[in-house]
């Protein structure tokens, strides 16, 4: 979810592909700029949920990097350098997602991952991802763990995979941003805070709950759902006796909205408030009813929104794919220019040709890439976590998300 000429033009398809000594095989036809008759191929995998409740999501992504790629190979970004995509279907499940990480790794040809959606999945993916030295790239996930341990909150940071990046801020950002608009702008004091006992969930609703009380507002009282149930009338109980006026959930957007739903017919007439797992269309309909009012935060601002993203926009629609690029499209089409960028510089640096050692020297290119992209300058922190920290708060108006709210988050 931002930069140069985005014309699409179908991707070139390799074929007589021989082994090469480097990550990276050869097509047959074609001429580079050294006078050579082939071009090696490089692939750039994508893990997201493809089928299943978020693939609406997913097929945004995979779109994106799909669209990425296209440009590279028509721009002739790397000479001498073809990019193909592999996209693999995780289905939000962490098992699914380890399973496609394994595969991804033992094609030798893949110098990078785009994904997943999904932090829980992502924690299954990263220490295979590590192990064979293949950076990933995450134009969602945004649970600090990834990027900064198991004790960021007490403030011991250490990354734990110097393979993984995101260009997705994190929920320590989202989540506080959150509570400040609950507070500050919609003047929240009393939140009923609710998480679906997932890693994404768990994570941004305490982060919430934390910065809301830090503010002077009241959380009243808090609750789990599991993923997948429908019946959520328990909660929604709670919620109407607990005085609360708003309603945070962390997690995602067919649970999200059926509670959103459940709540205002128990006669609790407040706003569901939740974080970017929210913020799809199908969080309205699967309300089945009349919801505005409820608020969602997303990373970065609207990118149709973006002058840097309008070259995006109007190539992803010309290109003729059937599901919108949706939330995260911008952040997927930065994640794998970002993954083509490194590439660049590895085989510039390699006197125009792919090294030995490919992988590893493009983890090291990714620490150092910086480039203004669809969704505004993307570059990488020591943690590998986007220096990007724009937010948005958008509200359900008229069956339909509106931005409210865009900025730059402070401390």
């Amino acid at each position: 979810m931002r930069h140069r000429s985005l014309l699409v033009l179908t991707t070139a398809i390799a074929t007589g592909a021989l082994t090469l000594s480097a990550c990276g095989s050869r097509d047959k036809g074609g001429n580079d700029d050294n006078g050579s008759n082939s071009k090696a191929t490089v692939v750039i995998g994508v893990d997201a949920p493809l089928t299943g409740s978020l693939s609406a999501i997913g097929q945004g992504i995979k779109n994106s990097v799909d669209l990425a790629v296209r440009t590279a190979n028509k721009n002739n970004e790397v000479k001498g350098i073809t990019f193909k995509t592999e996209p693999l279907d995780d289905q939000a499940v962490p098992a699914s997602g380890q399973q496609n990480a394994t595969t991804l790794v033992a094609d030798k040809d893949v110098l990078g991952v785009v994904g997943p959606l999904n932090s829980g999945v992502a924690q299954s993916m990263q220490g295979v991802f590590a192990r064979a030295g293949l950076t990933q790239v995450s134009p969602a996930n945004t649970n600090p763990a990834l990027s900064q341990g198991d004790q960021w909150l007490t403030g011991q940071k250490k990354r734990p995979f110097k393979t993984y990046f995101r260009t997705a801020t994190t929920d320590v950002i989202q989540g506080r941003f959150a509570a400040q608009y609950a507070h500050d702008d919609a003047k929240k004091t009393k939140a009923f805070v609710v998480d679906d006992k997932q890693t994404y969930g768990v994570g941004l609703s305490s982060i919430f709950a934390e910065e809301f009380k830090h503010l002077g507002g009241q959380v009243v009282g808090t609750d789990h759902i599991t993923v997948k149930e429908t019946d959520f009338s328990s909660v929604a109980n709670k919620v109407k006796n607990s005085g609360a006026d708003i309603v945070y959930f962390g997690g995602q957007y067919p649970e999200g909205g059926l509670l959103s739903g459940q709540v205002k017919s128990a006669g609790a007439h407040i706003p569901t408030m939740g974080g970017d797992g929210i913020y799809d269309p199908a969080f309205i309909t699967a309300a089945g009813g009349t919801n505005d009012g409820d608020l969602a935060t997303s990373v970065g601002y609207p990118v149709d929104q973006l002058d840097s993203a309008k070259t995006f926009v109007k190539n992803y629609a010309a290109a003729g794919y059937k599901d919108p690029y949706a939330a995260y499209g911008g952040y997927s089409y930065d994640a794998a220019w970002a993954i083509v960028q490194a590439v660049k510089k590895t085989v510039e640096d390699n006197n125009g040709k792919l090294p030995g050692n490919a992988r590893e020297k493009v983890t090291e290119a990714m620490s150092k890439v910086s480039f203004d992209g669809v969704t505004g300058k993307v570059s990488f922190d020591e943690y590998g976590d986007t220096t990007n920290k724009q937010l948005t708060v958008y509200q359900v108006r008229d069956k339909a998300w509106k931005s409210v709210k865009s900025a730059t988050f402070k401390d």
